[in-house]
């Protein structure tokens, strides 16, 4: 194995830490992310958030909390219009604190329009309408934590 630089360790420990903090503000208890052939788990047991090295396989996670999903994702997971997370991040109704929200209650949207951003890793991830329809409800707020699979939006 190559040896880590100063510079590489200390990027390698602020991405636990960045994941870490998503990891208290979702209530999720794990999360794994691979970037670039390395693979990084984190996975909080009891009070004590811990990590896994990068591995080939990720390392079962032992004494995990359950997590309660919540209600209004229940409501409106299996919504025929959901359109729902593909990642886990920090969700973003518009482009900047100064700007319009990408779309609002009541508007109608075309196939391909942008509903509203996720940021994961720093990075702004789009998320576009699947079909063109009024956007009938905004499930998530502004700097809120969303999970994989969540439904964020409702266009029918």
């Amino acid at each position: 194995m190559a040896k880590t630089t100063s510079a590489e360790s200390e990027a390698y420990q602020n991405q636990i830490r960045e994941l870490a903090k998503i990891l208290d503000e979702t209530g999720l208890s794990e999360i794994e992310v691979e970037e670039n052939g390395r693979k990084l788990r984190v996975a909080k047991t009891s009070n004590v958030v811990s990590y896994a090295a990068p591995t080939a396989a990720p390392a079962p996670v032992v004494g995990a909390a359950a997590v309660a999903a919540a209600p209004i994702a229940d409501d409106y997971a299996t919504h025929p219009g959901a359109v729902k997370s593909p990642m886990v991040g920090v969700c973003y109704l518009s482009p900047d604190p100064k700007s319009e929200m990408f779309c609002k209650e009541g508007d109608t949207v075309g196939e391909g329009d942008t509903l509203l951003l996720i940021e994961a890793m720093k990075v702004f991830n789009p998320i576009s309408a699947p079909k063109s329809g009024k956007v009938v409800k905004i499930l998530v707020r502004d700097g809120m934590p969303v999970e994989y699979g969540e439904p964020l939006v409702i266009v029918e």
